[in-house]
């Protein structure tokens, strides 16, 4: 299945909730001519897995109810936006399955539009320039329980007013010292309007209009408005902006549109174990405590494509998850189960051993010599004599024939994980032990293990042992053998680096917590010394595995070669855990 995807769900029945019902009735009622949503991050930092569901949102029910989908920039604070954070947009959205309408747009191509705007509220009463400072500003504002102060500017002349803004735009204020606040009421409940501030004085080169300007407009006063000027019939957003609602709708009616755009709102996701606080990410890449933006632990689209995260997985999490408005805490194994059950028909199988103890089998050319006259009709088997080696033919995934075949070399030294040798094992072990010795190998033959050889520290270092010829690939009659593990052989198995992953936060919330080192995981990153099979090896850079009895896992896209091979790990290979 192609990561580019169409972006049609992974669900076959129509989804219902209370966005869709609303947007269901306004197309009943024939509201609008069309319906058109868009998808507007701020350009400064990585989207992450919270803008997933919005983007699944935005674009789902715009393809849904037959409308259109902008992806807008609101790129309004150049001191904290690049050009890497756009561009990584784009691909982000691409990635997951979504297009958007006509090319991508930006709240910086309606600066000369704003700009007027503000002035028309100039001209109406209902704007004035503010010269205290922003200390003042946010002292005079007031509290729950008090009303706010109001500006000493605030009843000066509609002339004097346009005259300072004028100057605000043509330079002649420093940062700080002058801003274009609404005239509203100091003394509302919703501190949201109580005079907000529209413009500010910003000397910094913006990345889309270079120098042209020294004043930007604030966020919730470009928001609306460019939501306005795109005609969005529904502007979709998460709940900490309830509280901006008021003034999104008294900016749009103080403008004046004859279809003004209406905000619903809906609870952001929140997955245990995670962030998705751009601020806090940010953090952690400016820090070093991941290694950049895209580090497989980062909850970011980035990252999470660098795991090895499926589109289509992310988009089943977020169907699976739904749209409401109660805010709650998600399992992250619910996002796991979603990326996994899009990995088990799509990737290829194939054999690592993640820490490898060797085995040396004491009757190895003895026993395969046997191995023609003795083999099982299912055995698809080549023996080369120079290279004392056993080339095993067996189907990249056993139901997936398309897949193809890879070949498998068994030799005389092999290696087994660790785990799977207990000199005491504990209650319910089912692999190898001096008590139970004997045990099938993958593919190949019964294994008996002769002896185990310890290190000073009573560690086992090697095991020697036999295989019995008339097994392979079956087991004869009377001759039953219960458990079934993996191996590599070690002299044409390949070293590879393997990153084991668990969640970069020790406790469920990190986002209550003020100071994020205080809650990091130690063990969030594994790096293992693995040996694996050469056909994982030849695989591309970006290619999904399922590594048998260990997990799923991703050639890196940017470290993986096959002169130096390295593996991340997706997720487990099961979970206990089954959604509702």
């Amino acid at each position: 299945m192609s990561d580019n995807a169409n972006n049609s769900s992974t669900k076959a029945e129509p989804k219902n909730d209370f966005i869709r019902n609303i947007i269901r009735s306004d197309v009943e009622a024939q509201k609008y001519e069309q319906i058109v949503t868009r998808f507007p991050p701020e350009p400064n930092g990585y989207l992450h897995l919270g803008h997933v569901k919005s983007i699944c949102l935005n674009f789902g029910v715009a393809k849904e109810f037959d409308g259109i989908c902008h992806l807008r920039y609101d790129d309004t604070n150049p001191t904290a936006e690049k050009q890497d954070y756009i561009d990584n947009i784009k691909n982000d959205v691409q990635w997951l399955g979504f297009e958007w309408a006509g090319e991508a747009l930006h709240a910086s191509s309606y600066f000369d539009q704003l700009y007027k705007w503000a002035v028309q509220l100039i001209e109406q009463g209902d704007a004035y320039v503010d010269l205290q400072t922003p200390e003042q500003i946010k002292e005079n504002r007031g509290s729950f329980t008090e009303a706010g102060t109001p500006s000493p500017q605030r009843d000066a002349s509609v002339a004097d007013h346009l005259a300072l803004f004028e100057d605000m735009k043509n330079g002649k204020f420093a940062d700080g010292k002058a801003v274009l606040r609404a005239k509203i009421d100091m003394s509302d409940a919703n501190m949201n309007m109580r005079d907000p501030i529209l413009y500010r004085v910003m000397h910094q080169a913006h990345h889309q209009t270079g120098d042209k300007w020294c004043i930007y407009p604030m966020y919730d006063f470009a928001h609306p408005l460019s939501d306005a000027l795109e005609g969005i019939t529904h502007s979709l957003c998460t709940l900490e902006f309830e509280d901006h609602r008021p003034f999104y709708d008294w900016i749009v009616a103080k403008v004046g549109f004859e279809t003004p755009p209406h905000q619903y709102e809906f609870s952001r996701l929140n997955v245990d174990h995670t962030l998705t606080s751009k601020r806090k990410l940010k953090q952690l890449v400016d820090e070093g405590i991941v290694k950049g933006w895209d580090d497989p632990r980062m909850p970011t689209v980035a990252g999470m494509r660098r795991r090895g995260y499926t589109p289509e997985g992310l988009r089943d999490f977020c169907d699976r998850v739904g749209v409401s408005k109660a805010d709650g805490v998600t399992d992250m194994r619910l996002l796991e189960f979603s990326i996994r059950q899009s990995l088990d028909d799509t990737t290829a199988r194939g054999m690592a051993v993640l820490k490898p103890l060797k085995v040396t089998i004491t009757n190895f050319s003895a026993a395969v010599s046997q191995w023609e006259a003795l083999k099982a009709d299912s055995v698809n088997a080549r023996w080369d004599v120079d290279a004392q080696t056993l080339w095993l033919t067996q189907p990249k995934h056993p139901n997936v024939e398309d897949m193809g075949e890879r070949d498998i070399p068994f030799t005389k030294e092999i290696y087994i994980d660790k785990g799977d040798y207990e000199i005491e094992p504990p209650a319910g072990y089912k692999r190898l032990s001096p008590e139970k010795p004997e045990i099938r190998l993958r593919n190949t033959y019964v294994l008996a293990v002769t002896e185990h050889i310890t290190d000073d520290s009573g560690t086992v270092v090697e095991l020697k042992a036999t295989i019995d010829p008339t097994t392979l690939g079956q087991n004869p009659e009377g001759r039953k053998v219960k458990g079934v593990i993996h191996w590599v052989s070690a002299s044409q198995g390949i070293p590879a680096i393997v990153r084991l992953y668990e969640p970069l936060f020790s406790v469920e919330d990190p986002s209550s917590v003020s100071d994020v080192h205080q809650v990091l995981n130690p063990d969030s990153l594994t790096v293992l010394n693995a040996v694996v099979e050469p056909s994982l090896v030849a695989a591309d850079a970006g290619t999904r595995f399922q590594f048998e009895r260990e997990g799923y896992f991703i050639s890196d896209s940017e470290e993986h070669s096959t002169d130096r091979p390295v593996f991340n790990q997706i997720v487990s290979l099961r979970d206990s855990y089954k959604p509702a």
